[in-house]
Order: C-alpha cells, then structure tokens, then sequence
C-alpha cells in the first residue's frame, strides 16, 4: 500500500480551518470554480451550488471538524475528521467520524473534489 501520513496543507488545510471558524466566505475561496462536492451522496456542482450547502449544512448547523488523520495516496488526499456541531444526530455514531476525500486541481491549488463519506469498519 501506497498510503503516507501527513500534515495538512495549502486549501486542505484552509477548508478545515475555515469551517472551524463557521466563515462561509473562507470555506468558499478554498474551491474551484467547477468544484464537486458529494456529501450524503448528493452531487453539488460548481460554487453556486456548494454555497448554499455551505450556508446551512456547515455554517448554519456549526460544524466543527478535528483533524484525526491525513493521508497522500496517489495524489488523493484523504483526511478522516471527527464532526461535532448542531446537526441532528439521531442515530449516528458517536464519535461521528466522516472521511474526506479531496483532489486539489494543480493549475489553481484549490479544491476541485470534496467527497464525504461514513465510512464502516472493517470487519
């Protein structure tokens, strides 16, 4: 396996930074304009469409992410982040852990694929 451990950097770093600070202008200016974010395996295509997900899934419910772990494999970034906040959280784990996995487009060092997903242990 070709997986390494790292620090996270550059929009990475920024996007989660961000969102600790629930400042929807910062969370944006970490994307691409033709970003593509999946999250509960809904599809938001572009900045006009990421921000009002931003607004009230992120801001609007203050997501908090920390930072459990981060890992460069083949030019994927994959950060595993423990989510806190006022979401509703009937019926998920606790501690709620979600991976992100992000590619940074290399013209622009944004980030031009967000995808979050609930990952299970494997057995």
């Amino acid at each position: 396996m070709s997986k390494q451990i790292i620090a996270i950097d550059g929009a990475v770093a920024e996007l989660f930074a961000a969102i600790n600070e629930f400042d929807t202008d910062a969370i944006m200016c970490t994307f691409a304009e033709d970003a593509l974010v999946n999250d509960v395996r809904r599809e938001f295509w572009g900045k006009d469409a990421i921000r009002p997900w931003v607004e009230g899934e992120i801001v609007g419910e203050k997501v908090t992410i920390e930072v459990a772990e981060a890992i460069q494999h083949d030019g994927l970034t994959i950060v595993r982040g423990v989510y806190d906040g006022e979401y509703d959280k009937t019926g998920l784990p606790d501690p709620l852990i979600l991976t992100h996995y992000m590619t940074v487009a290399e013209d622009t060092g944004k980030i031009a694929n967000l995808i979050i997903i609930n990952n299970q242990p494997v057995e």
